[in-house]
């Protein structure tokens, strides 16, 4: 299926690892130019040497979200090298778990602050692009654990705070022919998933739960942002597509 984004540019933050790598190189399938940004610019830069030597255009771009001077460089980049940002998927976070008795001050800062503050960083950043030019597609990475996980009340917090934050923005939006949504994942295989220590017993507990029987890969989730990211999506705003192999609570 053409999904009608042929030459359009995305940016896709937290693009050097897991989800995000697999959301740039799928988007990259679909002959969309794709900005590459990370925090660590070394991952970043091999992903996108991945996207050209495969026959695609990427180049990368360091950037903190939570750094609004840095957002603005990747714009900047972005559109040095192609003109404008057309497609923005919010992909950074991560997890600092704790129960909340124990949870310092800096561990729900630093979660929070990277969800929440660094879609309110990048979209406000390419938004008045896109509203100019009246097509645009943000897609936002939240997260299963929006029901809510113990010891994740900071990841919890902010992964539903994304939700919000698309649906209000969505509504502001969709006059000018930008569309909003967000994507939850739910247990996926990412060499971050496997690089924690209670790996195997999350991994057990979670397929005991998972109603379709294994475990999600970073590709079904790139598949689900590239949708949302399309043309053929056009007529979906401010949802939240859960991709959790049918698994809800907890």
């Amino acid at each position: 299926m053409d999904l009608g984004i042929g030459g359009k540019v995305a940016v896709v933050t937290g693009g050097g690892r897991g989800i995000g790598a697999e959301t740039a190189r799928m988007l990259a399938g679909e002959r969309v130019k794709v900005v590459v940004s990370d925090i660590d610019l070394a991952v970043a830069e091999q992903v996108a040497r991945e996207i050209v030597a495969a026959g695609g255009e990427a180049i990368a771009s360091r950037g903190d979200v939570c750094e609004l001077s840095d957002v603005q460089q990747v714009v900047a980049d972005a559109t040095e090298a192609f003109g404008c940002v057309d497609i923005l998927v919010n992909n950074a976070g991560f997890n600092k778990d704790r129960y909340l008795t124990k949870m310092t001050e800096p561990e729900w800062d630093s979660v929070v602050d990277v969800v929440l503050k660094g879609a309110f960083h990048c979209t406000r950043a390419v938004l008045p692009g896109m509203m100019a030019r009246k097509w645009g597609r943000i897609v936002n990475i939240s997260s299963r654990s929006v029901f809510g996980n113990p010891g994740q009340t900071n990841y919890s917090a902010a992964k539903l705070g994304l939700v919000g934050f698309t649906r209000a923005l969505a509504q502001e939006q969709a006059k000018f022919g930008v569309t909003v949504n967000a994507v939850a994942p739910g247990f996926v295989e990412t060499e971050q998933m496997r690089a924690n220590p209670t790996y195997e017993r999350l991994r057990e507990t979670a397929l005991e739960r998972i109603p379709v029987g294994f475990l999600g890969m970073p590709e079904d989730i790139a598949s689900s942002v590239a949708f949302m990211a399309s043309e053929r999506a056009r007529y979906i705003t401010g949802v939240t597509l859960f991709v959790t192999g049918g698994r809800f609570s907890s």
